[in-house]
Parts: C-alpha cells; sequence; structure tokens
C-alpha cells in the first residue's frame, strides 16, 4: 500500500537508502556510518518537505519503499545550507577517507543548481528494497509525487542518478522521463513535465 510519510517512518527510510545506496545495491558499511547516505540523499527531504514523501507499507507496518523530494530545489538548498547543514554538523565527522566523497557533495548543496535543470524546479529520489521491486509500486510512487508537484502548481521535475544503474534508468525512461544533457560528469539527470 502506498500512503503518506509519517515521522515514525524515519528509522525505515535510513535504512532503505543504505540499502539500495550503492547504484541501486547494498551499500551497508561503505562508510563510516550506515545513517551517512540518509543524512545526505533521504532525510533532509522528510525533514523539509514531509508533505512530498510517500512510502510503500507492506500490510504489516514495513516500509520497503519511498519517494521524496522537494518542489523548489532553489529553496531547498537555501535551506540545506542555513538549516541542514549545521543541524548534522555533529554527526558528520570528517577524516574517514571512505567519507570524503559524500561529505564533500553534503558541504555543496548548491551543486544542485545546474543551469540546465533551471526549467524543472522539483527533483525527487526514488528507492525500493529488492523484495518490492517489478510490482508496479514504483509507478505508483511516482504518481503519488507526481499528483502532489501538480497540486503545489510545479509543472516539472527532475532526478540525477548513477550511470551504471541501467536498471533505474529503464524504468525512469518507462515513466516518461527524458534526458537532460547537463556538464556535470558524475551523474545523469533526466526530467519530465508533471502531467500523468
Amino acid at each position: 500500500m502506498i500512503r503518506s510519510y509519517r515521522a515514525s517512518d524515519l528509522e525505515s527510510i535510513y535504512d532503505i537508502c543504505v540499502r539500495t545506496g550503492a547504484a541501486g545495491q547494498d551499500a551497508r558499511g561503505l562508510y563510516s556510518s550506515d545513517r551517512l547516505l540518509g543524512d545526505i540523499w533521504a532525510v533532509p527531504y522528510v525533514v523539509h518537505e514531509p508533505q512530498h514523501a510517500h512510502v510503500v507499507d507492506d500490510g504489516e507496518g514495513n516500509v520497503v519503499g519511498y519517494v521524496l523530494g522537494t518542489a523548489d530545489t532553489p529553496a531547498f538548498v537555501e535551506w540545506y545550507r542555513t538549516e541542514w547543514l549545521p543541524a548534522t554538523a555533529d554527526r558528520m565527522p570528517a577524516g574517514d577517507p571512505r567519507d570524503e566523497v559524500m561529505l564533500g557533495l553534503h558541504h555543496d548543496p548548491e551543486r544542485m543548481l545546474l543551469p540546465e535543470l533551471a526549467g524543472y524546479p522539483a527533483h525527487l529520489h526514488i528507492d525500493l528494497l529488492p523484495e518490492a521491486q517489478g510490482k508496479g509500486l514504483g509507478r505508483g510512487l511516482m504518481a503519488a509525487f507526481l499528483a502532489g508537484l501538480r497540486a503545489a502548481g510545479v509543472p516539472r521535475v527532475h532526478l540525477g542518478m548513477a550511470p551504471e544503474n541501467h536498471g533505474a534508468y529503464a524504468f525512469y525512461q518507462r515513466l516518461g522521463f527524458h534526458d537532460i544533457p547537463t556538464q556535470d560528469t558524475g551523474a545523469l539527470f533526466l526530467g519530465r513535465d508533471t502531467a500523468m
């Protein structure tokens, strides 16, 4: 069942993020903390804009997937810089070489403001655990997220992804996303309008 995010889902958001954080594969143990990826790629969104977060509940209270994001990337970047960075400073220690790249991304939220993406003001992250994939749940999550953006008057959305995650790329194409060429060579960016 797809439902709105609840504050009680927070630990599941962390868990799903790390278990899908290596280009769709399990990233547990790759960083000094298994919460690091969640604190960068998922939790800021449910803290700042919980109204745009939806989860898949397996019917027994277990969250096995989510979609989350922001309706306004520039406003989110400003909030991340002024509120989220200070709020997470004590749990983002430097010094472990495994964390260096992720911490660099964390401390540079302005990286999200690519000029080629300006016409796609919203952005999203969607992750499903392997047991929840291939059942139409990703399509349902995306429909819920896009409906929320439409209701907020947001015309277009984008996402970034690891180029090696071919399964995700095919999924996004089936949902009407198209490539957005950018100068960023480390990620692929795709976008679409919010109409279904």
